[in-house]
C-alpha cells in the first residue's frame, strides 16, 4: 500500500512541510513521484520514518539520524529493542507521576499530609538519562562519530550524493582488481587502498590501528561482508588483507 504525503503526514502526526524538508535534505526520500507530481511512500519509507521519529525522541539531530540509519552497520531490529527500553522507562515514569498526582489529590481532599519524598515521586529522570546515554554510545557517539558529524554538518544533498558515489567507485575499483587476479601487494591495489584511507579520513581522523580494525570489521560484521561481496564474492576478505598490508607498510 502506498501513501501520499498528506496521508503520511496525518498518519505520523508530522506536517507535510516537515516531510518535504526531510526529502530535501535526503533524510526521507519518497518511494517515487507519480505523473501528477505527487510524492508517494511505501512500507520501507514508513519504517524509516518511524526510526527518524524514535531518534528525534532521543534528541538526536537530523544530521546524526541520517548518518546512523544510513550506516551499513545499522540494524533496525536492535534499534527497535533499544527504543522499546526507552519507551518502557517513560511509561514507568508517567505511571509513577500519575500515582503521585492521585496521592496528592487524595491527601488534599482528606486534609491529610504527605511525606516530602512522596511529593516528588516520578520526577527524577536519572534512569531516562542513563538509557539515552547508552543508546547514544551504542549508536556511535564516539569521538570519531562526533568528528564526523562536525565535519559534515554543513554538507548539502549534493555533498552526500558525491560521498556515496565516491565510496561505490572505490569499491568497484577494488572489485575489478580483485577479479583480475591482482595480489594485495600489487601497486594498483595499494593505490586504491590509499584512496580508500583518504576517503575515510575526510570524515574523521583514522590512525593506522583504527584503519586496520576497520578492515577486520569488513569481514567480522556480516553486513559489511555482504556489502563488499555483492561487488565480488570474497572481496571483503581481500579488502581486509589489502588494508592489513597497507597498515604494515604505511609510513
Amino acid at each position: 500500500m502506498s501513501y501520499t504525503v498528506n496521508k503520511l503526514a496525518k498518519l505520523s502526526g508530522i506536517s507535510v512541510r516537515t516531510l518535504h524538508y526531510y526529502d530535501e535534505v535526503g533524510l526521507l526520500k519518497p518511494s517515487g513521484i507519480k505523473e501528477n507530481g505527487y510524492r508517494y511512500y511505501e512500507e520501507k519509507e514508513l519504517l524509516r520514518l518511524q526510526q527518524i521519529l524514535f531518534y528525534r525522541e532521543l534528541e538526536f539531530s537530523l544530521d546524526a539520524i541520517k548518518n546512523i540509519i544510513d550506516n551499513p552497520k545499522f540494524n533496525m531490529m536492535e534499534a527497535l529493542v533499544d527504543h522499546k527500553k526507552l519507551l518502557e522507562s517513560k511509561k514507568k515514569r508517567i505511571e509513577t507521576l500519575l500515582s503521585t498526582i492521585d496521592t496528592t489529590i487524595t491527601n488534599m481532599k482528606g486534609g491529610g499530609s504527605m511525606g516530602s519524598d512522596d511529593l516528588y515521586q516520578g520526577f527524577s529522570d536519572e534512569e531516562m538519562k542513563k538509557l539515552q546515554e547508552e543508546a547514544k554510545a551504542k549508536w556511535g557517539y564516539t569521538d570519531a562519530y562526533k568528528q564526523s558529524i562536525q565535519r559534515t554538518k554543513h554538507w548539502t544533498k549534493k555533498d552526500y550524493d558525491k560521498a556515496g558515489k565516491d565510496q561505490r567507485d572505490i569499491t568497484k575499483e577494488m572489485a575489478d582488481l580483485f577479479k583480475s587476479g591482482k595480489s594485495i601487494d600489487n601497486e594498483k591495489v595499494q593505490n586504491v587502498i590509499e584512496k580508500h584511507y583518504q576517503y575515510i579520513n575526510q570524515f574523521y581522523d583514522a590512525p593506522i590501528k583504527m584503519y586496520r580494525n576497520l578492515g577486520h570489521m569488513y569481514v567480522d560484521d556480516p553486513r559489511f561482508t555482504a556489502y563488499y561481496d555483492n561487488f565480488a564474492k570474497g572481496l571483503a576478505v581481500f579488502v581486509r588483507d589489502a588494508i592489513g598490508y597497507y597498515c604494515d607498510h604505511h609510513k
